[in-house]
């Protein structure tokens, strides 16, 4: 790999296809949650980190680490999901403004059903397309890719 100012040919159709293939793929995923009547994918991605955090639940900064999601677009997503019930926002002991945020019964619930379809929509869309072999490679080569890289091997 040396550096150089402008990307191989290769670079740029692995680029274009890798970008291509995300948004159709979520877009697909995205479709099937709303023609079961189930929120967004962004939902899903929340409750599933609130979850794994177990019953300490997450600070809203650590969300943001988690997901991705920019501060102004993680503070009304959790305002919707609190208003939902599918949230609870606790104070936390040593910091006057800060929150602790968990995944209630409701939250749980909800996320069980999105992993229905959403699960559903992974088989169908990538593990019923590829060997197990060619998974594990394509996992690999993305970890590479990401920043900092994961090494799964």
């Amino acid at each position: 790999m040396t550096k150089k100012a402008t990307p191989s040919p290769e670079a740029i159709k692995a680029w274009a296809r890798l970008m291509r293939v995300s948004r159709q793929l979520m877009e697909s995923a995205e479709d099937a949650l709303k023609e079961s009547s189930l929120p967004p994918l962004a939902w899903y991605d929340v409750l599933h980190e609130l979850a794994e955090a177990g019953e300490g639940g997450l600070r809203p900064f650590q969300l943001i680490e988690r997901t991705l999601f920019a501060q102004y677009n993680i503070s009304r997503l959790l305002a919707r999901l609190e208003a939902d019930g599918l949230i609870e926002k606790l104070p936390v002991a040593d910091d006057g403004r800060g929150q602790t945020i968990r995944i209630s019964a409701k939250g749980r619930e909800m996320r069980r059903q999105m992993w229905a379809v959403y699960g559903r929509s992974i088989t169908e869309l990538v593990d019923a397309k590829l060997s197990a072999d060619e998974l594990t490679m394509v996992s690999a080569l993305l970890g590479r890719l990401r920043h900092p890289p994961v090494v799964d091997w």
